[in-house]
């Protein structure tokens, strides 16, 4: 059985970036590629990146996309809305329940409009890399294109679906668990929510 390699590199912006890897192929996805992406690139020299996935089109959280893409060959995924809303291109459009391959592991798109409109998180074995649609202890800034309410609604129907024990690695900030978030997060005070 392959082990998950997680490392965080963190950016301009206080953006965390994600080298998500299976320890025995060495084959990885790359999360949220801002800058500089010489950083992105240094660490993730000593794996093959299949993926280089953005969670939304904010400019710190795909910002070095076209280097890290030139330096390792990987290929570059946003959601539709997103590419839309942000003039973005990548060679692959996410949709909500998309699979994408690396080693022994897949990655699964999760769409999770709210704080844009083709926020995505991505769920690979029991971690959940949600960009800024959860953070430890709230939610990501809003921005002319953020709708709070959808962005609710999208953490109740997909990321509140998931294991209590599944681990959170959000955009910003320290990593945290969907337990954790529930008990402690502002956001869930007097939504009867409970872990």
């Amino acid at each position: 059985m392959s082990k998950l390699s997680i490392v965080k590199v963190r950016l301009e912006r206080d953006v965390n970036c994600y080298i998500v890897s299976d320890a025995s192929t060495r084959e990885a996805i790359v999360i949220d590629p801002g800058q500089p992406a010489e950083k992105i690139i240094e660490q993730a020299g000593n794996v093959t990146v299949k993926h280089i996935l953005a969670t939304h089109g904010h400019p710190g959280h795909v910002g070095g996309k076209d280097d890290v893409k030139a330096a390792t060959g990987g290929q570059t995924g946003i959601h539709s809305a997103d590419a839309k809303q942000f003039l973005r291109s990548a060679d692959h459009y996410l949709a909500d329940g998309d699979e994408l391959e690396f080693g022994e592991f897949k990655v699964t798109v999760l769409h999770t409009p709210g704080h844009t409109p083709g926020s995505c998180c991505f769920l690979v074995a029991n971690h959940a890399f949600v960009g800024d649609t959860i953070l430890a202890g709230g939610i990501g800034k809003q921005s002319p294109e953020t709708d709070l309410r959808r962005q609710m609604m999208s953490i109740g129907t997909k990321l509140l679906r998931l294991p209590v024990s599944t681990a959170l690695y959000p955009g910003h900030g320290p990593a945290t668990s969907l337990e954790r978030e529930v008990a402690q997060n502002p956001i869930f005070r007097g939504a009867g929510v409970r872990a």
